[in-house]
């Protein structure tokens, strides 16, 4: 049974009282600033409040439960919230408090031994370590035991999903029935890997990351009890790189007072001990590349590195900042993370205004993508440049969608490009997503697509196609007897149970497709095919033709079961297939409903 070595914490501003073996000497160790100010009660606690409040209605009504589990992330204070919770079950102030309370103004007989992981009855084990069947029936048996000095036996278990399969399945009739005197307390970073009967055994608590604002509140605190001097663009680039961790966020605020001069923490010694870039750089590092000038942003890059930047870092901050603009482009209120200073917000709200989002969201995708390439690559600088350049010129691509839109408007796979002349090539050779000096002139506006002509109720038919309304397309063919055709005017009659509508909505399409008017009227009494009938009469004609072949009769004679899937023509090898020859009835599973209104169609 054994500590971790630097369990989760949310740090307390003032440290616990010493050790009941005297004062500390001169000559004392010192305790990192993640021990020193490790919580010791549930108000110490910074950003669990939902967890704390019904820690303490249950303690207020009597409720409290044999088992709890704590899951979260690194540093947000699992292990110290077991500690905290397993003082409050034993709390106990001579000829005061002699009960459960979550109200512990004050160490009471059990409270220093149980904070510093020494009480004989507050047994922590670590399941990275103690993973198998054999310390779990070590638990079961001395569970039967009555607590040696305190109210309650609490087990606790840092890192509990690492345990072996049969050492969960010990655990759990022990778990679900426990002694009145035992409660177990889990910990765990992969709440997934717990069996669900032991997580359905347990209450459980999902502890939140401290927002930046909190956080740097707290280290404030903190520099002040030290009589450190820190920076406020210090401390927000400290939380920043925490991730919502106190533990992390204590760690790197040693780290930087021992790496600063005086007692002092500046932002530019934090981000020279980390290699992390200047924030103003990497802004204008984006600026460039957005703006396609890549020979200063190849330059910008080099300098960085060379100052001790690490490039795959950098790609980071570059995507980081790319996001900070696409959310200043889509919330109203811009970014309220109190780790982002106010010069990031101002330049993310100006290139907001400038950038559009298909770009930014293409300047997203490429830079994660040069994440993961520079650090496979064995020249992590060469790919962080690669990453850029790709950026630069791929700034102002088309998107899929409005490449096929162009496509459609032109009318030929070779024109995917506008029609408005190219622009001349940037500074650095790459093409920029928009001009950042100066709004861009609007193109010149397109010619205008020739319309359709229509000189025959198939092409009617072959418009649908084109125009992807397989709907109209369907109806068409299946349900129109042609009676009349002439340009702008159609008048057929329909087929038994066709909706009505059709008439009406075809009128409104033609006019849509083609810019003209045009009349469509429904006939009674017409008994043209219509041309999937059309269709199906060909097809059985050629079909009873080859049947009636006598070389195909012997070939189906010498073959039983043989059929004829396919007639081809002898003279169609080369020729394109009849756009105006719908597919077979089979082929096509689309309907048209008998009510529709403007909006299906």
């Amino acid at each position: 049974m054994s500590e971790r070595p630097a369990p989760e914490s949310s740090a307390a501003v003032e440290p616990p009282p010493a050790d009941a073996a005297g004062p500390a000497s001169a000559a004392a160790p010192y305790r990192v600033l993640a021990r020193k100010y490790r919580p010791a009660r549930f108000e110490d606690l910074i950003g669990q409040e939902a967890m704390v409040r019904t820690i303490a209605n249950s303690f207020a009504a009597g409720r409290i439960h044999q088992a709890y589990v704590f899951t979260g992330v690194r540093g947000v204070g699992k292990t110290t919230t077991a500690r905290i919770l397993a003082r409050a079950f034993n709390y106990e102030v001579p000829g005061k408090i002699d009960r459960p309370t979550v109200d512990m103004p004050e160490f009471g007989v059990h409270c220093q031994a149980i904070m510093e992981s020494r009480h004989v009855d507050v047994i922590e084990m670590d399941a990275a370590s103690h993973t198998g069947i054999d310390d779990v029936r070590e638990i079961i048996e001395n569970a039967r035991y009555r607590p040696v000095s305190a109210r309650t036996k609490v087990y606790i278990v840092d890192e509990v999903h690492m345990l072996s399969k049969q050492a969960f399945n010990g655990l759990l009739k022990t778990l679900e029935e426990p002694p009145e005197h035992v409660k177990f307390l889990f910990a765990t970073t992969e709440i997934e890997k717990v069996p669900i009967t032991v997580r359905s055994r347990c209450v459980r608590f999902d502890l939140k990351r401290i927002e930046s604002g909190a956080m740097i509140r707290h280290l404030e605190k903190i520099c002040a009890a030290e009589g450190v001097a820190a920076a406020p663009e210090a401390l927000a680039l400290i939380a920043r790189v925490a991730e919502g961790s106190v533990r992390d966020a204590l760690s790197l605020l040693d780290q930087g007072v021992a790496h600063g001069a005086a007692g002092r923490v500046e932002a530019a010694d934090v981000r020279a001990m980390l290699g992390l870039s200047d924030r103003g750089e990497v802004i204008e590092l984006f600026v460039e590349a957005m703006a396609g000038e890549i020979a200063p942003a190849l330059e910008r890059m080099e300098r960085l590195h060379l100052a001790g930047a690490d490039p795959a870092e950098l790609l980071i901050e570059l995507a980081e900042f790319c996001h900070l603009v696409t959310r200043a482009k889509l919330v109203a209120n811009g970014v309220a993370d109190a780790a982002v200073s106010e010069n990031e917000r101002r330049r993310s709200a100006e290139l907001a205004q400038k950038l559009a989002l298909a770009p930014l969201t293409r300047a997203w995708q490429i830079l994660i993508k040069g994440v993961a390439d520079v650090k496979d690559s064995p020249r992590p600088l060469a790919s962080a440049e690669m990453a850029l350049i790709r950026l630069a010129f791929a700034a102002d691509l088309p998107t899929p969608e409005e490449a096929l839109r162009r496509l459609g408007e032109a009318g030929e796979p070779s024109r995917l490009a506008p029609a408005a002349p190219p622009r001349p090539a940037p500074t650095g050779g790459g093409s920029a997503a928009l001009s950042l000096a100066a709004p861009a002139a609007a193109p010149a506006a397109a010619p205008a697509p020739a319309a359709p002509r229509l000189a025959r109720f198939e092409d009617v038919v072959e418009l649908a196609r084109a125009k992807r309304d397989l709907r109209m397309r369907q109806a068409l063919e299946s349900e129109a007897r042609l009676v009349r055709f002439e340009p702008g005017r159609i008048e057929f009659s329909l087929t038994e149970g066709a909706s009505p509508e059709i008439a009406q909505t075809l009128s409104r399409r033609l006019a849509e497709w083609t810019g003209e008017r045009w009349m469509v009227a429904i006939a009674a009494g017409a008994t043209a095919p219509t041309l999937r009938e059309r269709a199906e009469a060909r097809r059985s004609e050629r079909f009873n033709g080859a049947a009636a072949n006598p070389t195909v009769r012997k070939i189906l004679e010498q073959f039983p079961g043989a059929e004829i899937v396919n007639v081809t023509p002898p003279d169609a090898g080369a020729a394109a297939p009849d756009a105006a020859e719908p597919p077979p009835a089979g082929d096509d599973d689309v309907a048209y409903a008998d009510s529709l209104s403007d909006d299906d169609l």
